[in-house]
């Protein structure tokens, strides 16, 4: 029986208008689900839906005929999943009282898809984001990408776990660093001349400006400047005639008394007057005779300070030439030039040549070059150690999946850099590619039998080989993944007899620790699960319509039955169906056998 799983589970999916289902509602098992059916039913429309809640790529083909959209949605069961969570949260969505969260994926017949998380409308990369916590579907095209060097390595370093992990991290971020050098220094040697005389200019305009030393905002206060020294007469004219206009003339003209005079003799006569009521408007204008006589003495100030001043004049209109001949040339005000200044100043930091500037750069490559050397060296050796404990586990599951006389083997090594590589690396003499991923090209090969020589594993493997050989990755990977939903879309295509008997084993013991959901046509992997939905298709006024449903025990013998080959309606068939039960009843209650575990360190 298979364990309750901790971590994410997917708890039901529900699908509606997809391929040949109207409607079909999977309530999903803890441990091992599978889902079988007649084909063309519609099994692989369950993995499709699967695709789809993790942001895959919608098709308008997958739309049921006669429908406007298809409707994918699951419920998803949080349990001190902190990655998960915090996903669902950044998105703005809610996690439900009882620690679930719903997906949801639409897709429309002219193509336009839209992706739900929590109750909030997400973008399809965030459904993406989740199911990389939460879910990993494996089928034939997950046996074709093992197959590439890229995924062959990505297996290790899964496997190798913080002991590449960590260094692989360092060493991108030196990496890229030694990147930027190198880059810097090919294009500063490459362009010294054109940067030379780059570098002449931004002199030879700095020493310009240096020169001058203008302020900021020098030439506005300047031409306020030059206004009042060019209308110097004009205003001293007409600072004394006001001043005449206020205090008198300066000869003390009894005819030209001006406004000061006039409002004293003014007071005078109040003061003395016999009436009351003018004598008490005297004061009033006595303060009007204070404030003359201060805008008097301030107006004699004034005219006293604008003494022409020719030389001055003179001084300010070449200083404002000065200025001018930079903003025609650098900028169209005094701040601009400044600015310019100041850029170029930076600039020339940057395109410094001299021999020091490319000595120091070519010593800071070689000194990133060598703590990069020494982190490839670091992975290199972590995913040897590694390869050599993950073929060992994948090997021994080999053996318990009919294949005992296989033996698969994981080659390290790192990869030559070719002439004129400018991401070579020197490591131990030798010179190396440094890739993104590190210096190593990893290869998975497979000795079929004794005294086979190795081969690459698609040469090697027949297709069923291949789907045990990635079942056996999966279930050592299943130890060391943090990917609690696993599900396995007929990756035992090509199997059968015992070897179908042994996946169904190895899929019901990986499902005490994972929740793991199996689409499958063999009645000897069906038998091992915990629960069993079935596909079932029907014909109604030329419609073909397919659903999904849950099998009780009885069910599930008459189900198992029609899988060997059609003997749903003999004894013979009833009776081989029981038996395949019963046995996988009785392995699965038995205490798993102790693997000896890989250690990474």
């Amino acid at each position: 029986m298979g364990a309750a799983t901790v971590g994410v589970v997917l708890a039901e999916m529900r699908i509606q208008g997809l391929g040949v289902i109207e409607e079909a509602l999977l309530e999903l098992h803890p441990g091992f689900t599978v889902v079988t059916g007649e084909t063309g039913a519609g099994k692989t429309m369950v993995v499709t839906g699967l695709h789809l809640l993790s942001g895959g790529r919608a098709e308008a083909s997958k739309v049921r005929t006669g429908m406007l959209k298809a409707f994918v949605e699951g419920r998803f069961t949080l349990d001190k999943a902190e990655a998960a969570s915090r996903i669902v949260t950044d998105a703005g969505a809610d996690i439900d009282e009882d620690g679930s969260v719903i997906a949801l994926r639409t897709v429309s017949v002219d193509g336009r898809s839209r992706a739900h998380l929590g109750g909030r409308s997400v973008p399809v990369g965030v459904l993406a984001d989740l199911s990389e916590q939460v879910i990993a579907v494996h089928g034939q095209n997950d046996q074709l990408r093992l197959l590439r060097p890229a995924e062959q390595r990505a297996v290790i370093d899964r496997f190798a776990g913080e002991s590449v992990g960590e260094p692989l991290t360092e060493y991108r971020e030196i990496r890229a660093e030694w990147l930027a050098v190198i880059t810097e220094l090919d294009e500063r040697s490459s362009r010294s001349r054109e940067m030379a005389q780059q570098a002449d200019l931004l002199k030879h305009g700095l020493n310009e400006i240096d020169a001058v030393a203008p302020e900021p905002g020098e030439d506005v206060e300047l031409t306020e400047q030059i206004k009042r020294l060019a209308a110097v007469d004009e205003l001293r004219a007409s600072a004394t005639e006001a001043h005449a206009a206020v205090s008198g003339s300066q000869d003390g003209d009894p005819d030209a008394p001006g406004a000061l005079g006039l409002v004293g003799e003014a007071v005078r006569r109040l003061a003395t007057a016999e009436d009351p009521v003018l004598r008490d408007l005297a004061p009033r204008l006595e303060e009007a005779s204070m404030l003359l006589g201060d805008v008097g003495t301030e107006l004699g100030s004034y005219v006293e300070t604008l003494d022409a001043d020719p030389a001055l004049l003179e001084k300010v209109l070449a200083r404002q030439a000065d200025l001018k001949r930079l903003t025609r040339k650098y900028a169209a005000d005094v701040d601009g030039v400044l600015a310019w200044a100041d850029d170029a100043r930076r600039r020339l930091e940057s395109v410094d040549t001299s021999d020091e500037a490319l000595a120091e750069l070519a010593r800071r490559r070689d000194e990133l070059g060598v703590r990069l050397a020494g982190l490839a060296a670091e992975v290199s050796a972590a995913r040897g150690k590694a390869a050599a404990e993950l073929a060992s586990a994948i090997t021994q599951e080999l053996s318990g999946l009919a294949m005992g006389q296989a033996e698969l083997e994981i080659t390290v090594e790192q990869r030559p850099a070719e002439h004129g590589d400018r991401q070579a690396l020197a490591i131990d003499g030798r010179a190396v590619h440094a890739g993104s991923e590190g210096v190593d090209e990893v290869e998975l090969l497979l000795r079929a039998h004794d005294g086979a020589p190795p081969l690459p594993v698609h040469k090697a493997a027949s297709g069923g080989e291949l789907s045990r050989v990635m079942l056996a990755i999966e279930v050592v990977l299943a130890n060391v993944d943090t990917v609690q939903t696993l599900v396995f879309d007929e990756v035992d295509a090509g199997v059968g007899g015992r070897a179908a008997v042994e996946i169904g084993r190895r899929l019901a013991r990986l499902a005490r620790t994972h929740q793991v959901l199996v689409v499958t046509h063999l009645p000897q992997v069906a038998a091992f699960a915990d629960q069993h939905l079935v596909v079932d298709k029907g014909t109604s006024g030329g419609v073909t319509r397919s659903g999904v449903k849950l099998l009780e025990p009885a069910d599930r013998v008459q189900e198992l039955a029609r899988m060997l080959a059609g003997m749903d309606g003999t004894e013979t068939g009833r009776a081989h169906a029981e038996e395949l039960l019963a046995v996988a009843e009785k392995d699965k209650s038995a205490p798993a056998p102790k693997r000896k575990k890989a250690k990474k360190g």
